[in-house]
C-alpha cells in the first residue's frame, strides 16, 4: 500500500466516524435496509444459480461485497451533504464578517444557522463545537480548520484551511477569499449535479441490463417449465453456473468502476 492510499484510507475512517457519530451516515434503520437488501441478494444468488440451499454459505460472500457497496454510496453521499453544509456555512461566515464579525466569532456564530438550515446534530455543527472548544484552549483557527478537513475526509476543507492561514498570515482579505472558496464550492457541485443528470439515463441502463439475465431466464423458465433443470443437481451444470456467475460479476465490477472512474477524474 502507497503512502498516498494509507493517508486516504485513515481519512475514510475518520470521515466514517464524523458522519456515523452526526448521524449522517448509516443510521440504524439504513443499516437493517441494507442487510436485507444483502441478505435478498444471497437469496437470490443461492436459488438463480444453483437451487440449493447449500450454495447460501458461499453466496454470503455475494451479500457481503453489496453491502459493502452500499455502505460505501451512502458514505459518499454523506461526505457530499458536509461538503454542502461546509459551503453554507463559510457563506455565513463570509456574511458575518461584513457585519463586522472576527473571524472567530464569525465560525461561531455559523452553529446557529447550520442547526437551523440542516437540523440539531448535523456534522457541520460538531464540527464547529470542536472548533470552539480549540478556540477555547487557544489553538489557532487555520490549525484547527485544518484537522476538520482531515477528519470529514474532504479535499476543499483542507484547501481552504491552507489559503486561510496564507491570507492570515499575510494580511490578505479574508471575506474576498472566503467568497471565492464558496464560489469554488458552489461550482463543484454544480458540475456533480450537471453531471449526475447527465448520467441518469446511462445508470438506468446499467440497472436495467444488471437485471436483464434474470429476467431472461425466468421469462424463459415461466413459458417452458423445467427448461433449465438439467443446469442444476449435477457438477458439470453446476461448474456452468459458477462461470455464468463470475462472468456476471465481471461485467457488474467494471461498469461500477467505469462510472467510479469518471467521477475520479471529475475530482482532478
Amino acid at each position: 500500500m502507497t503512502k498516498n492510499s494509507g493517508r486516504r484510507d485513515c481519512g475514510e475512517r475518520r470521515a466514517h466516524r464524523l458522519l456515523r457519530g452526526s448521524g449522517e451516515s448509516v443510521a440504524p434503520l439504513h443499516y437493517l435496509r441494507d442487510l436485507g437488501q444483502a441478505l435478498l441478494v444471497t437469496l437470490l444468488f443461492a436459488f438463480f444459480f444453483y437451487r440449493s440451499v447449500w450454495a447460501i454459505p458461499p453466496m454470503s460472500l455475494v451479500g457481503w461485497l453489496y453491502l459493502r457497496g452500499s455502505r460505501r454510496r451512502r458514505f459518499l453521499r454523506g461526505k457530499r451533504r458536509v461538503l454542502i453544509q461546509f459551503k453554507e456555512c463559510i457563506q455565513s461566515v463570509a456574511a458575518s464578517m461584513r457585519a463586522g464579525y472576527a473571524v472567530e466569532n464569525a465560525f461561531l456564530e455559523s452553529a446557529a444557522d447550520m442547526r437551523n438550515m440542516f437540523g440539531k446534530g448535523c456534522a457541520m455543527e460538531r464540527e464547529l463545537i470542536l472548533l470552539r472548544q480549540g478556540l477555547a484552549n487557544n489553538q489557532p483557527l487555520e490549525t484547527l480548520l485544518t484537522e476538520m478537513g482531515r477528519r470529514c475526509g474532504l479535499e476543499e476543507m483542507r484547501e481552504f484551511a491552507e489559503v486561510f492561514g496564507i491570507a492570515k498570515r499575510g494580511g490578505g482579505s479574508i471575506p474576498a477569499m472566503v467568497d471565492a472558496a464558496s464560489d469554488s464550492i458552489g461550482r463543484r457541485l454544480a458540475v456533480e449535479e450537471e453531471m449526475e443528470t447527465l448520467l441518469s439515463a446511462r445508470k438506468l441502463e446499467q440497472r436495467v441490463m444488471n437485471a436483464m439475465p434474470f429476467l431472461i431466464v425466468w421469462y424463459v423458465e415461466a413459458g417452458n417449465p423445467g427448461y433449465f433443470d438439467m443446469l442444476y443437481g449435477n457438477l458439470a451444470g453446476a461448474v456452468l453456473m459458477t462461470v455464468c456467475m463470475g462472468v456476471y460479476l465481471a461485467a457488474y465490477a467494471l461498469s461500477e468502476r467505469i462510472f467510479e472512474r469518471i467521477f475520479r477524474e471529475r475530482d482532478r
